[in-house]
């Protein structure tokens, strides 16, 4: 029975880990008035997936980033002038797609990302 209960807590513990890395794997950041972004991938977890974006959003010369979305596949920013939309998806074209829905003002892809 002993045996029985660690295995059941072993299977346990094996999934949250993977449930966690599962849907932590890419991240993205804004920087809306500076129209600056960040997109990550191949983050172990949801806060270096984070710190990754928020990194690459400064690198890109933002000062104002904020965080605004983890993806588990492909991640997408789109932007115009003034507006932006982000998006994500199973693939890199379901990913442009919805950042173009969700900006709506004219914009166009300016990065686009997917795990390996």
């Amino acid at each position: 029975m002993k045996k029985l209960f660690y295995l059941l807590v072993l299977v346990l513990i094996a999934g949250v880990c993977y449930s966690e890395k599962a849907f932590a794997t890419g991240a993205i950041a804004i920087s809306e008035e500076e129209e600056m972004y960040g997109v990550c991938t191949g983050a172990s977890d949801k806060d270096q997936a984070k710190t990754c974006a928020m990194k690459a959003c400064k690198d890109h010369g933002g000062t104002e980033c904020t965080f605004r979305v983890w993806f588990e596949k492909c991640g997408a920013v789109a932007m115009s002038t003034k507006y932006f939309g982000i998006g994500w998806g199973k693939d890199k074209e379901t990913a442009e797609s919805k950042a173009i829905e969700d900006c709506d003002h004219n914009c166009v892809v300016v990065a686009s990302e997917c795990e390996k």
